[in-house]
């Protein structure tokens, strides 16, 4: 299967962010296509700190882990700063994969 998570909360704010990141990790273990999209204060945790290394974890389970460009532009992240595994993406991305059929879960 293929699926598409939305995350737009804030993991400073949200203590169930994690929970999201531990579901894309064991989806991404069951084999699955799985895409992580930072949408809104979701891209926060995409700035180098201790929520960045979650992140980061997730990316290297295989994960795709995106940050749409406009929320990082509007919280004034550089895209080129970025912690590891994250990669700044329009939201085109969302649209383009929904349209392919995947399963969507937005957070």
């Amino acid at each position: 299967m293929k699926y598409l998570i939305i995350e737009s909360r804030d993991p400073f704010d949200s203590g169930d962010v994690p929970q999201l990141y531990a579901l894309a990790k064991s989806l991404r273990a069951d084999g699955n296509d799985v895409t992580l999209f930072l949408v809104q204060n979701g891209v926060l945790a995409a700035r180098p700190s201790k929520h960045s290394d979650a992140l980061s974890a997730v990316a290297k389970t295989g994960v795709q882990v995106l940050a749409d460009e406009f929320s990082l532009r509007e919280r004034g992240i550089a895209a080129n700063r970025l912690a590891g595994g994250v990669s700044a993406s329009p939201l085109d991305v969302v649209v383009d994969q929904l349209a392919e059929g995947r399963k969507a879960l937005w957070h």
